[in-house]
């Protein structure tokens, strides 16, 4: 089993702007919630502006965005 890279909260937020189509809607301290719409369906995700991101958090994150950890970490830049 391979290991995730250590990514920070900014490089995540990134990917999924740029890759994933999700919007930065609102900011409350250090986390960042993004948004999207799918089918009229609202897909929402937070992300902590961390500089390393644990990987249980990456996890978490994905999950709540309905993407594979594959799918993420082949777009990552």
């Amino acid at each position: 089993m391979s290991r995730s890279p250590r990514l920070s909260g900014t490089e995540i937020i990134k990917t999924l702007t740029k890759e994933f189509g999700f919007s930065a809607v609102r900011q409350r301290g250090s986390h960042i919630v993004l948004r999207k719409f799918v089918n009229g369906r609202k897909v929402v995700t937070v992300v902590p502006l961390h500089r390393d991101v644990k990987t249980g958090t990456l996890l978490g994150i994905l999950e709540l965005a309905g993407i594979k950890k594959e799918e993420f970490l082949a777009r990552v830049k």
